[in-house]
């Protein structure tokens, strides 16, 4: 008989049945198990979440994590607000909705956002932008016809190509020159003070999604800058963007934990413990 895996049954002793060959010639006893389950007393001391159905369940939300390695470039095909009151963004794209489900997190010019709606027959998909994202972001300078980066949030089976990126965008900087040296293009960003001190040279940088190694930090100037080799510029909409455009940018955590941890005082405290 099937054997039921709810957590109200117990198994209690099995049986075991003993089949013995009556030949005249000398054979050994098979001994068959039988599994013997019934319910348990002990089922009126279980918290009733216990018992609830595993169908019932909801796993719990997984935090998204991004790589910085851009999937694709789409194209808004339409911004501004929805029916509903709020402001929608609708990007045209192939690559990031393979497999896609309503809720998950695509990354857009390096900003996490939440597919509310998606059509594969023609190829689009909807976000919604809240104010502080607007704010925070490029994203409202985006008009019908801009290409955007686009990454989906990575599974447990990516691979780590690019470094550690959230998705919330720090705040945005201004590309102050684009100079070519050879098939690579130099890229110099202005952004706040406040921010700067968060970007070191070869720490990593997202700019607009995008997983980049900064080359130098010019405090005076309050700018950093970076370089993309031919094959990047083809696959990323930095190049595309001229001097005085904005771009999204998301440092590093780890320089914002350190900087936690010093602030509250826990790396005194642990020296003085030792």
């Amino acid at each position: 008989m099937p054997i039921s895996s709810s957590l109200t049954l117990t198994p209690t002793l099995s049986r075991i049945a003993a089949t013995t060959h009556t030949s005249h010639n000398s054979h050994p006893t098979h001994l068959r198990f039988i599994p013997n389950f019934k319910p348990t007393y002990l089922r009126a001391f279980l918290p009733l979440t216990s018992r609830a159905p595993l169908r019932h369940r909801r796993a719990a939300s997984p935090v998204c994590l991004f790589t910085g390695i851009v999937e694709e470039m789409g194209t808004v095909k339409q911004l501004g607000t929805a029916p509903h009151g709020g402001f929608d963004l609708i990007i045209s794209a192939s690559t990031v909705l393979d497999g896609v489900n309503l809720g998950d997190s695509i990354a857009v010019n390096g900003t996490c956002l939440t597919v509310t709606e998606f059509d594969r027959k023609v190829s689009d998909f909807t976000v919604g932008l809240s104010p502080e994202t607007l704010r925070k972001t490029s994203l409202s300078e985006l008009e019908p016809g801009s290409p955007v980066n686009l990454e989906r949030a990575v599974t447990p089976t990516s691979r780590m190509g690019g470094h550690f990126v959230q998705g919330h965008v720090d705040s945005t900087g201004v590309i102050v020159s684009k100079v070519p040296e050879g098939d690579s293009l130099w890229v110099k960003v202005r952004t706040e003070k406040w921010l700067l001190k968060y970007i070191v040279p070869k720490g990593f940088i997202a700019v607009d999604g995008t997983s980049l190694t900064v080359v130098d930090v010019f405090d005076d100037e309050e700018c950093f800058n970076f370089m993309l080799v031919a094959y990047t510029q083809q696959k990323v909409v930095i190049p595309l963007k001229n001097v005085g455009d904005k771009l999204n940018l998301e440092v590093d955590i780890l320089g914002k934990y350190v900087e936690r941890l010093l602030r509250s005082g826990f790396v005194s405290s642990y020296t003085d413990s030792s």
